[in-house]
């Protein structure tokens, strides 16, 4: 079953007088709804626009696995347990919030800062929090998290390309930038997919709409 989500409907948050605006693929803070709580693992997909000089002051998260996504700009983080870095279109971050942890994100630079962010439920609870970037990470390496029994591939094409969709118990796929085909449907940036039980199922670069970025989550549970 493969269930498509268009970027127009995502809920709307965040706080424009501060430089923020969010759009929330799932139920979020104020934004319930019973029918669209969590995919699997996934409790969250956040879209985030920072304005110059604006971000999220230091707030706490526990027992929540986070992945960063920067589309556009970079992102500065600084947690309690003593990381500080800057995250760039390319990287992975992640942020495995453990027994708890607080940190900071906030745009910098002197552009528009563009992120996606995903949170899922960790398989345990528990444990020490840690923080890891992979930079520029390649088509050819997924990055694996076994800890919330999920696996990200990150999918360039150039037009016509096309690249397979994991058979896996959920998918989940997300277009950053570029159009695809998926299942007679077409998919533009901000849209994705949630793909249950499918298999066989590809992703095609439609001509004409430039270089396609996805991101591919393969889900165990």
């Amino acid at each position: 079953m493969i269930s498509v989500h268009r970027s127009d409907d995502r809920y709307r948050g965040g706080d424009e007088a501060a430089g923020i605006v969010t759009r929330h693929a799932l139920s979020f803070g104020p934004h319930y709804d019973p029918e669209n709580l969590r995919f699997g693992p996934i409790l969250a997909c956040n879209e985030e626009s920072l304005a110059p000089g604006a971000g999220f002051e230091e707030h706490p998260h526990s027992h929540t696995e986070i992945v960063t996504w920067v589309v556009e700009g970079e992102l500065t983080h600084r947690d309690s347990a003593g990381h500080s870095t800057v995250v760039r279109a390319g990287d992975v971050a992640h942020l495995s919030a453990a027994s708890g942890v607080r940190h900071v994100e906030r745009n910098d630079g002197t552009g528009p800062l563009t992120f996606l962010q995903m949170w899922l439920a960790p398989l345990e609870p528990g444990g020490e929090p840690s923080y890891t970037v992979v930079p520029g990470i390649a088509d050819s390496t997924p990055y694996a998290m076994p800890c919330a029994g999920a696996m990200l591939h990150v999918r360039r094409l150039a037009t016509g390309e096309r690249t397979a969709v994991p058979d896996a118990v959920r998918a989940y796929v997300h277009v950053v930038r570029g159009r695809v085909a998926l299942d007679g449907e077409e998919l533009g940036p901000g849209d994705a997919a949630r793909i249950t039980g499918a298999e066989g199922v590809e992703a095609v670069a439609v001509a004409g709409a430039g270089a396609v970025e996805l991101l591919v989550w393969e889900l165990a549970g």
